[in-house]
């Protein structure tokens, strides 16, 4: 569905951007020190609450005192903010009045224009590809836009991109490339500590594991597509995790999908947020357990929903329910929020829920040591039942995890459709995330984990900082690498991209 309110520019901090000398110059004072951060940086003090881009913050039901900290207070580490600045309606009216306009000139143009483009032929039989929506929007909408993200590169999404020019003659129909190129910097990678190189240890390791295993085993993991470096990978991530056991697959997105039916069933509940990853979603579905969605973040409603479901029990039966799981977040991809963890914790104990954590990009990108939400919240990591995470983003490789108790993983092993149907991960692939999670661990004998960790936040609190400064509207968590910027208009898109000095 086309919400035309809210077209966003996901940008990302980078881990290899440099934030300056001016941060430096930075004074730091007893406010500051007493709110830094679990990322080593410094946050506005506790009387420095109230606005983000002229909006007030809400609270997403976390109430906030206005007396002085208590002992136990200080104790605690201090919560970082969001921001979610709500729409004003002039904005929203031209948003809607702009999006409908587009779509009144894309009619009239689909009357006295055909392009000169393949359609479909010769399908008797079979659904269409696309429906006349679809293919409308695509040909006579999207078009106008879309070369502000299809612009095909030819390098690895690093500090910087190289894209290979190309022009249009035709509004956007067909393009030429030509055969010049153009160095960017890059602003929407997963990338977030530069281990995406062609270049240093992490190519030339996964080069030597090619050589000597090959670039797949074309098997299965419970038959012919376990190897050592597999094994190697999984204590590796358990260790770094801080947790039992671990379990790898070859694609991040399986690993939600293909795992949690064996996790969740009927007659089992589970409480999702609605901002939750479409993996997530996919794996509920099939898994056919009853799904209740909570509000964003909001842990006052999540409460609601652990009470409601606790007393009703299952709808038609009114049996207690075999499970309740809570499956949230660690950063939102789209909303570059964090996950409330601490608080949801506390709910789970005290409703004695599960709790399932994907890590997609927290794992690497988050904490002091790289670890995730429970290491940017001193959390032991035994607290949360199942910890999934992926090795697509600051890993700089492919792939997905789940973490946990020896238990929890041996039943993976054997019922999970991933690790039982799935090619096993390819041999180089499983390299580059062994080499750089080391790095990121201190294991390599070097510092320079520890320095890309650091990078990464203080570029995060940099960009968010200035784009904030400029007037730009961004969602989420002031420590969250995930930056959404916020454009509305279709003709503000393309404005960037514009030919004018």
């Amino acid at each position: 569905m086309i919400e035309p309110t809210t077209m966003t520019t996901r940008l990302r901090a980078d881990s290899t951007w440099n934030e300056g000398a001016s941060a430096n110059a930075e004074k730091q004072t007893l406010p500051s020190l007493l709110s830094t951060l679990r990322n080593g940086l410094t946050s506005r003090g506790v009387e420095d609450t109230g606005k983000i881009n002229g909006y007030t913050l809400t609270s997403n039901g976390h109430v906030h005192s206005t007396h002085g900290p208590t002992k136990a207070e200080l104790q605690k580490p201090p919560r970082s903010r969001e921001s979610f600045e709500k729409v004003p309606f002039i904005t929203a009216a031209l948003t809607h009045l702009g999006f409908y306009i587009l779509m009144f000139l894309g009619f009239i143009n689909q009357l006295f224009f055909v392009p000169k483009i393949a359609t479909e032929k010769n399908r008797e039989g079979y659904a269409p590809l696309y429906d006349n929506f679809e293919k409308f929007y695509l040909k006579y909408v999207y078009r106008r836009v879309r070369d502000c993200w299809n612009r095909p590169i030819c390098s690895v999404p690093g500090a910087t991109v190289t894209l290979k020019d190309r022009v249009t003659h035709d509004y956007g129909w067909t393009f030429q490339f030509t055969g010049t190129e153009t160095q960017c910097i890059n602003l929407g990678s997963y990338n977030y500590l530069g281990f995406a190189e062609a270049s240093g240890k992490c190519a030339d390791e996964s080069i030597k594991t090619l050589k000597k295993f090959g670039c797949a085993s074309c098997s299965t993991r419970l038959e012919l597509g376990t190897m050592p470096i597999h094994d190697e990978l999984e204590k590796l991530t358990a260790k770094f995790l801080g947790v039992e056991d671990a379990i790898v697959f070859g694609m991040g997105f399986a690993t939600n999908s293909l795992n949690l039916p064996s996790l969740v069933s009927k007659g089992c509940l589970v409480l999702s947020d609605e901002k939750n990853h479409a993996s997530l979603i996919l794996g509920l579905r099939l898994s056919g357990a009853v799904t209740q969605i909570f509000k964003h973040n909001n842990v006052k409603h999540l409460e609601e929903c652990l009470k409601k479901a606790i007393v009703s029990g299952q709808p038609k039966t009114g049996e207690p329910w075999k499970k309740i799981v809570i499956i949230v977040e660690g950063v939102y991809s789209m909303e570059g929020s964090i996950v409330h963890l601490p608080e949801i914790l506390e709910l789970k104990k005290k409703y004695k829920a599960y709790l399932y954590v994907d890590e997609a990009h927290s794992a690497g990108a988050m904490g002091k040591n790289g670890r995730g939400v429970c290491d940017y919240y001193g959390i032991d990591p035994r607290e949360v039942d199942i910890l999934m995470g992926t090795f697509t983003k600051s890993f700089g490789s492919a792939g997905g995890y789940i973490a946990g108790t020896r238990t929890l993983i041996n039943h993976i092993r054997i019922y999970g459709h991933a690790h039982t149907y799935a090619a096993s991960m390819s041999p180089p692939v499983t390299q580059q995330i062994i080499t750089s999670m080391r790095i990121i661990a201190g294991e390599d004998g070097t510092d320079a984990g520890e320095k890309r960790i650091k990078q990464l936040a203080k570029n995060t609190r940099y960009f968010r900082r200035r784009l904030n400064q400029i007037g730009v509207i961004i969602y989420g968590n002031e420590d969250s690498p995930v930056v959404p910027m916020l454009v509305y208009l279709f003709s503000k898109i393309g404005d960037p991209y514009s030919d004018d000095p």
